[in-house]
């Protein structure tokens, strides 16, 4: 433990037991480990002086010095092979990628050399990679991606998708901690929702890597979902109980890679139907593999199709209108909750 670093004022408020936001949450993971553990340091764009895009190292470089919250070139594969040279020292990396979609230019490093280092013999590396994604800000196709499977298909990494501050924090932290490469994604949409503040533990807490959650229990549909998508989930799930009182199982499943097989198959098995909802485009998506692995393995639970609730296959609009409807909308998982209830 790191002794004599004043926190800002903006990260004492779960030490007052005042309710924080998706934002402070992650800021407050950050700062914790790099106290414990004095092998933590951050590197990217803009995170230093000026705090980060967001704000979310706001006071770090102060506290910590320049050696441990580190400004770099914009150069996505120069800092995150920096990253894992670091590792390989003995040290625990967390990178920030500015906007999730500039990590294609670090593709190789994280794919060819991260994800293979274990394998190959070269020990682990403790990288974590972590930055805004997601859309309806209106931040064109440049600013407003889901990257995870990008990733998805790589053996060797980790993908953590939050969807509210205390898994965020406790996530994060079990990121930092892992000695595997872990890509942390977090919706900006979620980071200052008031509806999201919440009161966190003041003591130390961790969210295991691999582990889904219910988020709401139900005894009719299964939804299968993730980051902002939870929360548009529970929001369709109320809109059917209402008209309906068809009962919704919202399954978080926080951690994307492990995915948490076993809690999608029991939930299945309870409810014997099955709606994926995803942000990201539909081809390739998450959805056609959780559809697969239950097809294999719990197909006989079955009472009728497997959906998915997905963003359209083109770039994400600049335009509101066209991102709209670009994006899942609570609307269109109610029509596929109500085909299936009916089914």
């Amino acid at each position: 433990m790191q002794e004599g670093i004043l926190r800002p004022e903006h990260l004492l408020k779960t030490e007052r037991g005042e309710a924080v936001t998706f934002l402070e949450a992650i800021s407050e993971a950050l700062w914790e480990e790099m106290e414990r553990d004095e092998t933590v340091f951050l590197l990217g764009e803009d995170i230093g002086a000026f705090g980060g895009a967001f704000k979310v190292t706001q006071g770090f470089q102060e506290a910590f010095g320049t050696l441990r919250v580190i400004d770099t070139p914009i150069s996505e594969v120069g800092f995150t092979g920096a990253a894992a040279g670091a590792a390989h020292m003995g040290l625990r990396p967390v990178v920030e990628m500015q906007f999730m979609d500039f990590i294609a230019p670090a593709l190789d490093v994280i794919t060819n050399y991260l994800a293979t280092s274990l394998y190959r013999g070269s020990g682990p590396l403790p990288v974590v990679i972590r930055g805004p994604v997601g859309g309806g800000n209106r931040g064109g196709p440049f600013h407003s991606q889901n990257v995870e499977m990008f990733f998805f298909h790589t053996p060797g990494i980790k993908i953590a998708y939050p969807s509210n501050p205390y898994d965020a924090k406790g996530l994060l932290k079990s990121a930092i901690r892992d000695d595997n490469p872990v890509i942390f994604q977090e919706h900006k949409g979620l980071y200052r929702a008031p509806a999201l503040r919440e009161v966190l533990p003041a003591d130390d807490f961790t969210v295991p890597l691999g582990e889904a959650k219910i988020a709401r229990e139900g005894t009719d549909l299964t939804v299968v979902t993730y980051g902002m998508m939870v929360h548009r989930s529970l929001d369709a799930a109320r809109i059917l109980e209402g008209e309906r009182g068809v009962q919704l199982e919202v399954v978080d499943l926080r951690t994307l890679l492990p995915l948490d097989e076993r809690a999608i198959f029991a939930s299945v098995k309870k409810t014997g139907k099955l709606l994926v909802v995803h942000e990201d485009t539909r081809t390739g998506g998450i959805a056609g593999e959780i559809a697969m692995r239950v097809s294999e393995e719990a197909f006989e639970w079955l009472d009728g199709p497997i959906l998915r609730v997905t963003a359209v296959d083109t770039p994400v609009p600049y335009a509101g209108t066209l991102e709209d409807h670009f994006l899942p909308q609570v609307e269109d998982i109610v029509t596929a909750g109500r085909y299936l209830a009916e089914y």
